[in-house]
């Protein structure tokens, strides 16, 4: 058994990638690669994933075949691609094989493709080797990170070591991976498509339930326009005043419910604090974008105003209150919505808009409901204000949101219902997730079974992995001149001196035939 990295069967050994491999290169620089085909395809950083290459979505170089070649930036099938930086610290060093019936490709600078000889290590092998956790391990103790870019080089990669069984082991391992590999990723296309599915259908229950698609003829007639407005106006302050509800694609109109603003429902609204704030604050607790999860406000994971005596109690959230996400990096998280479900003595930030509803003829949680629903999600992403890098709501882009209003009662009544189902698609999702990790994890067991000699038979019969390697030694030192071969190439100071003197001196000038032919004859 050899001993070290850990124990491994009769016949295995312990090597680095930099004995095996016959080349370590890295990429080509192309400095604008294209969207449209011209020229050899060249991969993208993103391509590579643990033992996974995507080659659907490519750049083009520009340069044929040959061009490429040149710059010994080609990737042929075979061929092991690292990656070299990420931003994210797991996905640096991950290795993919280029299948067989890849097209011709060039792979770019951020990538090192390494080649092994065929004759001694199988790279669908090495591939999977790779993303054992042993191999993981030592990867990551080899990624450096320099402003905010983690990286790996091409000498710190042949430092790594895998294990290597004979090689007709090697293809055994292969075979029997692949098999239940195979059995894996089907089942995890199963539960990735199941996941679709379900997320499609919570979707279209939301629909469904802000559509009037149901008749619930049981339930009051809802207020006019002109009903809600007044109400409204009689909660609110002097200076509001009724907003008109917009047009948004793919909303039609009730013919039972008014169609009203949710400024007309809201009795105030507005932003939040900008107050500075931290977790070490003595001052009063301030909601954040974080706070506002799943259609509720979370008090975990509070800061607090540094300035002690601020008195905030403008921004107190109510039993109620609808806090909107006003701004943040990506559009899916504009607009993201938390009701509050009772009263606080907790402040909002500026990052949020709160809208102070009339409760007497709006549920809160009809507004969440309707407001989060695919409708008015596309629309909220599409009208997100853009400015460096940040999207961004305004309360009078949110105000003339159309808000369908069926009575109080039928509100409370959708809601429930709404909220049950989602319960139930949930229920079908966290399953899912569950079968997910359970296939992650048999992954990684089947993985680690295989390079430690439990996934096939050894056979005492195959030629050991020791003799593999000695064979590589043994080329690469019959390949290499020796220093007695260099010495002898290598030309004497003295030969060396007389030679350039020689080479330097300047060609006589022949005389002229007749001058001879006169010493000739004389």
């Amino acid at each position: 058994m050899s001993k070290g990295m850990g124990d491994l069967p009769e016949g295995w050994v312990w090597a680095e990638l930099g004995q095996i491999a016959s080349s370590v290169k890295n990429g080509m620089y192309v400095s604008r690669p294209g969207t449209e085909p011209n020229g050899t395809p060249i991969l993208r950083i993103g391509a590579v994933r643990s033992m996974r290459l995507n080659l659907a979505d490519l750049r083009y170089t520009g340069l044929d075949w040959r061009e490429v070649l040149d710059q010994a930036g080609d990737a042929v099938p075979g061929d092991l691609l690292f990656t070299r930086y990420n931003g994210n610290p797991e996905y640096v060093g991950a290795g993919a094989r280029v299948p067989e019936g890849a097209p011709q490709l060039a792979y770019p600078d951020k990538l090192i493709r390494v080649r092994v000889p065929s004759d001694v290590v199988d790279s669908r092998f090495l591939t999977y080797a790779w993303a054992s956790s042993q191999v993981r391990e030592q990867v990551r103790g080899q990624v450096k990170t320099s402003a905010g870019q983690a990286g790996i080089s091409g000498a710190s990669l042949k430092r790594i070591k895998v294990p290597v069984p004979p090689l007709a082991e090697q293809h055994r391992i292969v075979e029997a991976l692949e098999e239940q590999l195979s059995r894996l990723d089907a089942a995890a296309r199963s539960v990735e498509a199941a996941t679709r599915r379900a997320e499609a259908l919570g979707k279209l229950l939301n629909s469904r339930a802000v559509a009037d698609a149901d008749s619930r003829s049981e339930f009051p007639l809802p207020l006019n326009v002109g009903e809600v407005r007044s109400s409204t106006k009689g909660s609110a302050d002097r200076k509001w005043k009724p907003t008109d509800p917009i047009n948004i694609s793919g909303f039609v109109e009730s013919s039972r419910w008014p169609t009203v603003s949710l400024g007309d429902l809201a009795v105030g609204r507005g932003y939040g604090t900008s107050v500075k704030c931290s977790y070490e604050g003595t001052g009063t607790p301030v909601l954040r974008i974080p706070n506002v999860q799943k259609g509720v406000v979370d008090p975990g994971d509070m800061k607090f105003a540094e300035d002690s005596t601020m008195d905030l109690s403008d921004y107190f959230v109510r039993s109620g209150d609808v806090l909107f996400v006003r701004t943040n990096g990506s559009p899916s998280l504009i607009g993201r919505v938390g009701v509050a479900e009772k009263d606080t003595d907790v402040a909002f930030a500026s990052y949020l808009i709160r809208f102070r509803l009339n409760l007497k003829v709006v549920d809160p949680r009809w507004v969440r409901l309707v407001t989060q629903s695919e409708i008015w999600r596309r629309h909220l992403e599409r009208v997100a204000a853009s400015s460096a890098g940040q999207f961004n709501l305004n309360s009078s882009r949110l105000a003339e949101l159309p808000i369908p209003l069926p009575s109080v009662d039928e509100q409370r009544s959708i809601v429930e219902q709404a909220e049950s189902q989602a319960e139930e698609v949930q229920r079908v999702k966290d399953v899912l997730r569950r079968s997910d990790r359970q296939a992650h994890h048999l992954r990684v067991s089947l993985l680690r079974n295989a390079f430690e000699g439990r996934l096939t038979d050894q056979d005492p019969t195959d030629e050991p992995a020791t003799t593999l390697l000695a064979r590589i030694a043994a080329e690469r030192n019959t390949a290499k001149p020796s220093r007695t071969a260099k010495r002898a190439a290598r030309p004497r100071k003295g030969v060396a001196a007389a030679k350039v003197t020689e080479a330097l001196a300047p060609t006589p000038t022949p005389a002229p035939i007749t001058t001879v032919q006169q010493e000739l004859f004389q």
